[in-house]
């Protein structure tokens, strides 16, 4: 099993300054750590964890962490293995970190077999993403607080070698302390395991309102969802894919106005009545007009954008409409990037009175890429949105050889938005 190695970043070095020894830093941190890969296997383990744990690192290094940590057979109250396998989970469902609360978590004695010694943690769980943002490692913190512990009860066994003690009235109030903590940890788990429910059911509920009946027809179209990150997993934006005829077919990506369950909810019903107006009316800026119409009268439906595009196969030609909407973005097979920005209306339901909103029409060439999403792909606080649509058709140039597939990865993971992002994400690549 091949040791953790923290990660190299060359050419940030300033000139002149010494290279850092990562695994050295690691071995001589104060606070004992462990690595462990996603599988839950330790990779690494430095010297503070070994001195708090009287392991060596042969001991550990290439085992999964309950074998070689399980619970205290002997305590009919040992949650420790069920806590940390919780937050790990946690850490791996999320890609955050961790904090748990203090925990009894006993250790088997190295020398003596079958024996266990009671041990406090206040540990934490911290994950190292790869660059498409999935877990590499995951380190775990810990500080040993048993003493702590100990000089905070009310007694102490005779066999046991006297520790310092706390004046009465502190030790009763850490007491207390710990009480609540205990509490405040069981009411949290509670609320996480309810929060867990609540996301699964949020996020059946957004691949229903995403499907796309017509998108299984077309291995050359590939689509992504991403949720703000924080979210229950839903959000307002939406993207579609409708046949019109053998050599025709629509494409669509709009985005309502803030996130969760309620823009979720108006996000279905502006997709439905979008989708049903591009069957009805083919043409993009009637079905916008459509929209447009239904949105005024739909709370919380103002200010959505909405981009529709018609490919004609047999014409090579794409007409496209645009609310309020970031400009796709179409790669040439010569590897030059056109935005399609030529008949662009405000969001919907902005104008005070109703018009009919432009339309463009271009032709493309065969193997080229159209490119649709949201401002969440592109945009970055304090950043101008120039800068967010350089680096996309940057990447779009470089990885546009790719299959949609690969290339819809490789967009997000260049923007750095794979796990998400502050906004919500909708993205659509075409083949065409």
């Amino acid at each position: 099993m091949g040791r953790f190695v923290g990660p190299r970043r060359p050419g940030t070095r300033q000139p002149g300054t010494p290279q850092i020894d990562h695994a050295a830093l690691f071995a001589a941190t104060p606070s004992p750590c462990l690595v462990l890969d996603p599988d839950l296997v330790i990779v690494d383990v430095n010297r503070a964890y070994l001195r708090a744990t009287g392991r060596t690192a042969e001991d550990l290094i290439g085992q999964h962490i309950f074998a070689a940590f399980p619970d205290n057979p002997d305590d009919p109250h040992a949650d420790g293995v069920r806590n940390l396998r919780a937050s790990l989970r946690r850490v791996l469902a999320y890609r955050e970190p961790d904090t748990m609360v203090l925990q009894k978590y006993d250790i088997a004695l190295p020398d003596r077999p079958g024996a266990f010694e009671e041990r406090w943690w206040s540990p934490i769980n911290t994950p190292v993403l790869a660059p498409d943002g999935s877990v590499s490692w995951i380190i775990h913190r810990v500080e040993d607080v048993t003493e702590f512990i100990r000089s905070c009860a009310p007694e102490q066994p005779a066999s046991r070698p006297p520790v310092r003690r706390a004046a009465r009235g502190e030790a009763t109030m850490e007491a207390e302390l710990y009480a609540r903590a205990q509490e405040l940890h069981r009411l949290n788990e509670e609320l996480r395991q309810a929060h867990a429910r609540e996301r699964q059911v949020a996020l059946a509920l957004q691949e229903c309102m995403l499907r796309c009946p017509d998108l299984d027809h077309h291995p050359d179209i590939a689509v992504r969802y991403l949720p703000a990150v924080g979210a229950l997993n839903v959000c307002g934006d939406w993207y579609d894919v409708v046949d019109l005829s053998d050599a025709c077919y629509a494409v669509a990506v709009g985005d309502v106005v803030g996130h969760g369950l309620e823009a979720a909810t108006v996000m279905g019903m502006l997709r439905s009545a979008l989708s049903a107006a591009i069957r009805a009316v083919k043409e993009p800026a009637r079905a916008l007009e459509v929209l447009g119409l239904y949105a005024r009268s739909l709370e919380g439906a103002l200010a959505t954008t909405a981009i529709e595009a018609v490919i004609d196969t047999r014409r090579h030609r794409i007409t496209y409409s645009n609310a309020g909407h970031p400009p796709p973005v179409l790669l040439d097979p010569d590897g030059s990037c056109t935005l399609l920005d030529q008949a662009t209306d405000p969001p919907l339901g902005a104008r005070p009175e109703h018009v009919t909103g432009p339309q463009a029409e271009l032709p493309y060439k065969p193997g080229a890429v159209l490119g649709l999403y949201t401002d969440g792909l592109i945009e970055r606080r304090g950043q101008d949105i120039d800068v967010g649509l350089e680096r996309l058709t940057d990447a779009l140039a470089r990885f546009g050889r790719l299959d949609p597939e690969h290339l819809a990865d490789a967009l997000l993971a260049s923007l750095k938005v794979s796990s998400g992002a502050r906004d919500d994400i909708a993205l659509l690549v075409v083949r065409l």
